[in-house]
């Protein structure tokens, strides 16, 4: 969660409606992805999330996806079978409940390695695996997931970044290694200033900004 989430929340902005306010906004990024590229319908749309709350934009992408007639497979790639925090925990216990959607826990590097048995054959996939950069190597199952992502698009499989590509900081642009690399990525409220460097740039592809209902005073103080 980002500053301005948690002082949005603080304007009386619930957690779960931004969430559901982002994961709708991905999943559109994703249907025009896959539309512009041609590939909607040819494939699954793989979405990989993390344990926290990007990964949970992503659960609600998956859901809304579903909606539409689109085949997804929703991956987590995370120790633990279910997301870390709340607003996650909600969206991952509504979509176990969703006979449409293929769900798989990948808590290790060979999870992951399964996982991307034809991967190329994948209509799109999302990268809703951490919002934020980090410090140092980045640890599995989290690394296997990015270097299947950067994997899937070296087999020309457009991949769509949720707020930032996985391990690129938001404020600095600075990745680790490895880093997704995307086509496309969405980020909510405001440009952040990471994706308008020369690394942010290179790695997040073309940006979109959608805003989620965080009030222009979040931003302040």
């Amino acid at each position: 969660m980002t500053g301005a989430d948690r002082r949005a929340q603080a304007f009386g902005m619930p957690g779960d409606r931004l969430m559901e306010h982002a994961g709708t906004a991905v999943a559109a990024a994703a249907h025009a992805l896959a539309v512009e590229t041609g590939r909607w319908g040819r494939g699954p749309i793989v979405i990989l999330c993390g344990p926290g709350n990007n990964g949970g934009d992503g659960l609600v992408a998956a859901r809304r996806l579903a909606a539409v007639g689109a085949r997804v497979v929703v991956a987590l790639a995370a120790a633990d079978a279910r997301p870390a925090t709340r607003d996650a925990g909600r969206n991952w216990d509504r979509i176990v409940r969703d006979d449409r959607l293929t769900i798989v826990h990948i808590p290790v590097a060979r999870d992951v390695a399964l996982l991307g048995h034809g991967i190329e054959k994948a209509a799109i996939v999302v990268d809703a695996l951490l919002g934020t950069g980090v410090r140092g190597p980045l640890r599995e199952p989290i690394r296997s997931a990015v270097e299947l992502i950067n994997r899937a698009r070296a087999s020309l499989v457009p991949v769509l970044a949720v707020d930032t590509p996985t391990a690129v900081d938001l404020t600095s642009g600075d990745p680790s290694d490895p880093a997704v690399r995307a086509d496309l990525t969405i980020t909510f409220h405001r440009p952040k200033t990471g994706l308008l460097t020369r690394n942010g740039k290179a790695l997040a592809g073309r940006v979109l900004v959608a805003p989620i209902g965080i009030p222009l005073e979040a931003d302040r103080g």
